[in-house]
């Protein structure tokens, strides 16, 4: 089982802090995981060319996207985890994100998957709701926790221990699901047949 986490910060500070939290659990029950730093480099945006669909990758190859969108075809489940600036997840994880869906959507699909936040003092419901609308669209299982799946930043002499122990909890069931998943499968139970090809568009 391996379980691949994205920290959506140019910084190692608190979102990789949560993240890697999630990764003792993934210790203890011999789950392997990974975390990938977007960190501070440029990162392009999506500008629809297209190209995609024929490369099975994006056509912009300088950045971190076709990189994870290769790690992503060997894992099993997904955490991607974002700062929460101005009420909304980081730029840089949505211009990931935007791309490595679009171009990869394949590697993601029917994998179960969980978005985490850090942050000051709001914004996170929004910002997860944005993060969550990239696993609903590709037919991804989402996995929950035993509160919101986020951590307040910690002041100089408190940490977010309940926070903590929310990581804690999601990792154990990202663990249970990917199992029961495995557990189908030996069984040949495998992913549902989606239909395709009927596009509702309201612009005529």
């Amino acid at each position: 089982m391996k379980i691949l986490m994205v920290n959506g910060s140019p910084r190692k500070g608190e979102t990789r802090a949560a993240l890697e939290e999630m990764g003792k659990v993934f210790d203890t029950l011999g789950a392997e995981w990974e975390i990938v730093d977007l960190g501070a480099q440029p990162v392009n945006d999506c500008i629809a060319c297209g190209k995609c669909a024929s490369l099975k990758k994006c056509v912009m190859d300088g950045d971190v996207v076709n990189e994870l969108i290769e790690k992503a075809k060997g894992a099993d489940a997904f955490v991607f985890g974002t700062p929460v600036y101005y009420a909304h997840p980081s730029a840089r994880v949505l211009a990931v994100l935007d791309r490595a869906f679009y171009a990869g959507k394949y590697a993601f699909m029917f994998k179960p998957a969980a978005a985490i936040t850090s942050l000051r003092r709001a914004g996170s419901c929004a910002s997860m709701d944005v993060m969550n609308k990239y696993f609903t669209i590709s037919e991804m299982p989402v996995v929950s926790s035993s509160y919101w799946n986020q951590v307040f930043r910690p002041s100089e002499n408190e940490s977010d221990a309940e926070g903590r122990q929310t990581m804690r909890n999601l990792a154990r069931n990202m663990v249970w699901l990917v199992s029961c998943i495995e557990a189908g499968r030996e069984k040949g139970i495998g992913v549902p047949a989606s239909e395709r090809g009927d596009r509702t568009n309201f612009n005529r």
